[in-house]
């Protein structure tokens, strides 16, 4: 399999993931402080939204990858 249509088919997949859940969440460290002994740190819980027309047009990229000819 060529790296084209690995990239293609990764596209697709990501873009279809995009669609079905529109989102993901991740966590954070933010601040991390030692005073003597003692060491605070703190986690922020950050979403990010992934916009539908992004993920259709990974869809779409992925799919024209696969179907266009390469050109040697």
């Amino acid at each position: 399999m060529s790296t084209i249509k690995i990239a293609a088919i990764v596209l697709i997949v990501v873009g279809l993931l995009g669609v079905m859940y529109g989102k993901f969440s991740y966590t954070k460290e933010t601040h991390d402080a030692k005073l003597g002994p003692i060491e605070l740190s703190f986690k922020e819980k950050q979403t990010v939204n992934v916009p539908a027309w992004a993920g259709v047009a990974a869809i779409a990229a992925g799919a024209a990858m696969l179907l266009v000819p390469a050109k040697r």
